[in-house]
This record gives C-alpha cells, sequence and structure tokens, in this order.
C-alpha cells in the first residue's frame, strides 16, 4: 500500500481524517468515558492493521529484538497520546484544542533538527511560521483576546499541549522502526503494544459497563476513529515518514485546524469569516513552501533502495 499511495497523497487522507477525529471524538465522549473511547477505537484499529498485514502473506507479529521499539511507540504514540488529548477534550474547548495542535509542526521541527539532523533552513523556518501563523487564524477566526494565549489555563488545555509534544516526540521515535519492518508492520505492532496497556485501567474502572448504553451515533462515532482515524490514519502516516523528511510530514498538521473547522461547519452548522478564508490559504501555502523548501531530493534519494 505505501508504494502505491504517493506519501502526499496518504498525508492528505490522514489529515482529513483526523480532523474530522475532533468532532467524532466529542460526540463519542457523550457517551462514554476517555478510557473506554480509547481501548475500542484501538480493537478496531489494531485488528484492521493485523489483517491487513496477514492478507498481504507478511508474519503480523514483529521479531523479538523490535519489541521493546513498538512497546515505546505503542505508549507514547497510543497510550500516552490518547489518554491525554481524550481526558483533555472532555474538560476544554475545540477552540484551545485546534490552537494547541497546531504547535505540532513546530515541536516535529526543532527535534528533527537536534535528533536527525534534519536540514532547517531559512525557507522551512519562514514556512514553519506562515503555518503557524496561519492555524491561529483558522482557530481564532481572528478575534484575538488576553485569553486568546493564555495557554494553558484549564487542565483540559495542558493535557492537550503535553500532546503535541507528546506526537511530535512519538513520529522521531516511529522514523527508525518503520523503515526496518515496514509502515504497516511497525503501526500494528505498536498500536497493538498500546492497546494491551489500556486494558488494566479498562478494567479497573468497569469499562464494559459504558458500551450497551452506545447509541447508533456514538458506535458510528467509534468505528470512525478505529477504522479510520486510527487504522488507516497511522498507516498513512507512517508510509509518508518512511519516505520523507518528519518535518515535512509534520508540517501537514497545519491543515488538520482547517479540516477540523469545515467538519464543524458542515456537521455543527458553524458560520465561516473571511479571516478563517485568509488563514486556511496561509496555511497550504506554508506547507508548500515547506515541502519544496531545500533538502528534500538529498534525503529521499539516500532513502531509496
Amino acid at each position: 500500500m505505501n508504494k502505491g499511495l504517493p506519501p502526499r497523497a496518504a498525508l492528505l487522507l490522514t489529515i482529513l481524517m483526523w480532523g474530522c477525529s475532533f468532532v467524532a471524538t466529542k460526540a463519542a465522549l457523550r457517551e462514554v468515558s476517555p478510557v473506554t473511547l480509547v481501548l475500542v477505537r484501538f480493537a478496531f484499529g489494531t485488528a484492521l492493521l493485523l489483517g491487513l498485514v496477514a492478507w498481504r502473506g507478511e508474519n503480523p507479529f514483529p521479531p523479538r529484538e523490535v519489541w521493546p521499539a513498538l512497546a515505546l511507540m505503542g505508549f507514547v504514540g497510543v497510550f500516552v497520546h490518547h489518554i491525554a488529548q481524550g481526558f483533555g477534550l472532555v474538560v476544554t474547548s475545540a477552540v484551545h484544542a485546534g490552537w494547541l495542535i497546531g504547535l505540532i509542526p513546530i515541536w516535529s521541527a526543532v527535534l528533527s533538527a537536534l535528533v536527525l539532523k534534519e536540514r532547517f533552513g531559512p525557507a522551512k523556518i519562514a514556512g514553519l511560521m506562515g503555518g503557524f501563523a496561519g492555524a491561529l487564524l483558522v482557530i481564532s477566526r481572528g478575534k484575538f483576546s488576553p485569553d486568546t494565549l493564555h495557554l494553558p489555563a484549564t487542565r483540559g488545555d495542558f493535557l492537550i499541549l503535553f500532546s503535541t509534544l507528546n506526537w511530535a516526540v512519538y513520529s522521531i521515535l516511529g522514523h527508525g522502526t518503520i523503515k526496518r519492518l515496514g509502515p504497516a508492520r511497525a503501526t500494528a505492532g505498536a498500536m497493538l503494544f498500546g492497546w494491551l496497556m489500556l486494558w488494566p485501567f479498562f478494567v479497573w474502572q468497569r469499562g464494559w459497563r459504558e458500551l450497551p448504553n452506545l447509541s447508533g451515533t456514538g458506535w458510528g462515532a467509534i468505528l470512525f476513529l478505529g477504522i479510520g482515524s486510527s487504522g488507516l490514519g497511522y498507516l498513512f502516516w507512517y508510509s509518508a515518514l518512511e519516505r520523507l523528511e518528519v518535518s515535512r510530514v509534520a508540517a501537514f498538521l497545519f491543515v488538520q485546524p482547517l479540516v477540523t473547522l469545515l467538519a464543524a461547519v458542515i456537521l455543527l452548522d458553524e458560520p465561516v469569516s473571511a479571516t478563517t478564508v485568509l488563514g486556511g490559504l496561509l496555511v497550504l501555502v506554508s506547507v508548500f513552501v515547506i515541502q519544496h523548501a531545500p533538502g528534500e531530493k538529498k534525503r529521499n534519494e539516500g532513502m531509496r533502495e
């Protein structure tokens, strides 16, 4: 799958699903707790990816020597990241969450420069700053006030803020492992480890008692999150990471607040302002600048086998 789908197309599909995931998460959290939501969500996502790996004739269970790396990826990218976001979205607003998500490409670019020694020239810096400004325009809709930048103002803001740095770390951690195993096997393995880590907390709070009360809307939201956002989304994300620099992949996350807003407009009938359109255009231009910054050709040629 990763060879047939261009990396940027995979990223756009991922961002579309992840952008809509905030609306789906809000819908599901009205009916279940964060722990139950994340565990059931990743039950579907893990089953999908393990089945895909087996269908392709590969061993879905990687060699034992990579288990520690996969367990660390599962802990950071599944257990910690989604539990933090789940509890954060219960007590913070979508505006604050969207504003904070725009920080991920900044963290990713800085960590990539420090850890992976990726090039961090003027064009990439300009693109990052432009995307950051565009994301802020989209989320705030141009209505700036002292409270807009007063973060973290609540416990929820802190958890979302933490999850943005956590995701950047997660992208760095998975870089080497997916090159060795391929995106499908690495993602399935990491997801399985992260899913298993959720079970003690699910049992402790007796989360199974929440499932019979789920409505059709609740189950639909969880299925979308599990099969789309978690299963296919993670696979596409890692497929792109296998062939592009981390900072270039992370730059697409600037588009996520715009997708989230559009989903809210369509599903919640929210208005769109001229400022929002301007911010969205700035995001798209900034991503284009980052994607075409000097250094990509050399990096990608070195990755081809």
